[in-house]
């Protein structure tokens, strides 16, 4: 792997992978939360009509430049990032990685094409509404970060998206799309060396008028451990009950305890079909669907949920059989035999996930913009070979203390 940072402050990396597929990602510090002084919802939006032309292609051009060479671009807005990627064969890279770079320095923005869009961000705000599964699960992290700028929904709402305009969207770009907030991330079975020189010369060509970075990184909020705790229950005249169970947890830059957390968070409710609650609620009882654990990560906190959708009477049986659970780990820590297996299965659903290119290109991005690195395998094995049964039941004390959880229900 090759990897730096140019004089205007972009970090780069270039990966070789054994596959004809190549795979490129431009990841931008700039998200849901960096949106003080515009309408809610813009981050999302300029996501969406960033493509619909620049100073040098028009909508059609762009829709069609990689579809013509077989390949796909797409993009995404979170929390705290804007990532435009796309996947091409790997001789076709410098042409998607030229267009990237060209979309995130000279946008037009056509009136036109805002008009349009807005209808379609709306009604995507509106299925959203829809979805009893999805809208609780954004409403339970709008209450948990209250008074925060993590509150604020990464769509906005149909109100906020209606009065973006165009000189809206020029200044948050010319303010926000940084070259020194920036990540640009490659994986392919190509020749590092010349595409870190193709990278080079790009940043060159978009970015030479920009002002020279300092060193850069990525600064660490101070922690926010502010605990907006409730418990609400909604009548949305739904089917089934929805709920939400969660509260804070450690950020990206807490290291041990978020490592714990995430290993916690993959034995209570992870993807496998063995994990506890989904073997509980599920498998034993048939109470649910579905049944899952997450983990959200940010720069100064972080959010863990559980989350379910039930029959409305198995509701209360659920919400026992969770607690019941939860206590035993909190009460009773872990055997060696039982931590290095979720420890052995933890490592092989990540290395099933990296050996997808595309994964490993976006992951690469988040590493640099988080830590100015990235972790490799080895690395992220001996971590959490350290994590202790100690630790693990530590982190279930503290992240699901019963007095300070807070919980949404949809019935």
């Amino acid at each position: 792997m090759r990897s730096g940072r140019t004089e205007k402050g972009l970090q780069y990396a270039v990966k070789r992978s054994g596959s004809s597929v190549g795979y490129c990602a431009l990841s931008i510090r700039c998200g849901t939360r960096d949106e003080e002084g515009f309408h809610s919802g813009i981050a999302h939006f300029v996501e969406h009509t960033i493509f619909k032309g620049t100073e040098h292609r028009s909508a059609s051009v762009i829709n069609g430049y990689l579809d013509r060479l077989g390949g796909e671009l797409n993009a995404f807005t979170t929390k705290e990032e804007i990532v435009f990627h796309a996947t091409v064969l790997k001789e076709d890279l410098p042409k998607a990685a030229a267009l990237l770079f060209e979309l995130a320095t000279c946008p037009t923005f056509p009136e036109n094409e805002i008009n349009t869009e807005k209808g379609v961000v709306i009604d995507e705000i509106h299925s959203y509404k829809d979805s009893p599964s999805e809208d609780i699960y954004d409403r339970f992290e709008e209450m948990l970060f209250e008074g925060h700028q993590l509150s604020s929904p990464i769509l906005g709402t149909a109100a906020s998206v209606k009065k973006i305009t165009h000189d809206e969207l020029i200044r948050f770009v010319k303010e926000k799309f940084l070259p020194e907030k920036m990540a640009f991330t490659i994986v392919a079975d190509i020749d590092e060396k010349k595409m870190e020189k193709d990278i080079l010369k790009l940043a060159g060509k978009y970015f030479g008028s920009a002002p020279d970075a300092d060193t850069y990184t990525w600064q660490q909020r101070e922690p926010w451990n502010e605990n907006n705790r409730f418990e609400k229950s909604l009548n949305k005249r739904n089917h089934q009950a929805n709920c939400v169970i969660g509260g804070l947890a450690p950020s990206l830059y807490q290291e041990r305890e978020r490592l714990a957390t995430v290993l916690l968070c993959n034995i209570l409710g992870g993807p496998a079909s063995n994990s506890i609650l989904n073997y509980v609620l599920r498998e034993k009882n048939g109470w649910v669907y579905g049944v899952e654990c997450g983990y959200t990560q940010y720069s100064d906190t972080g959010m863990v949920t559980i989350s379910l959708g039930c029959d409305k009477s198995n509701l209360e049986k659920c919400q026992a059989a969770i607690e019941k659970e939860i206590r035993k780990i909190q009460e009773t820590p872990l055997s060696d035999r039982k931590l290095k297996a979720a420890k052995k299965q933890l490592m092989g659903q990540l290395a099933i996930s990296s050996d997808n290119g595309e994964t490993q290109c976006l992951s690469m991005g988040k590493g640099l913009l988080a830590y100015g690195k990235i972790t490799g395998d080895r690395q992220t094995k001996d971590l959490v070979d350290a994590i202790t049964a100690e630790d693990v039941q530590e982190m279930a004390r503290t992240i699901f203390d019963f007095e300070k959880l807070s919980r949404l229900i949809y019935i």
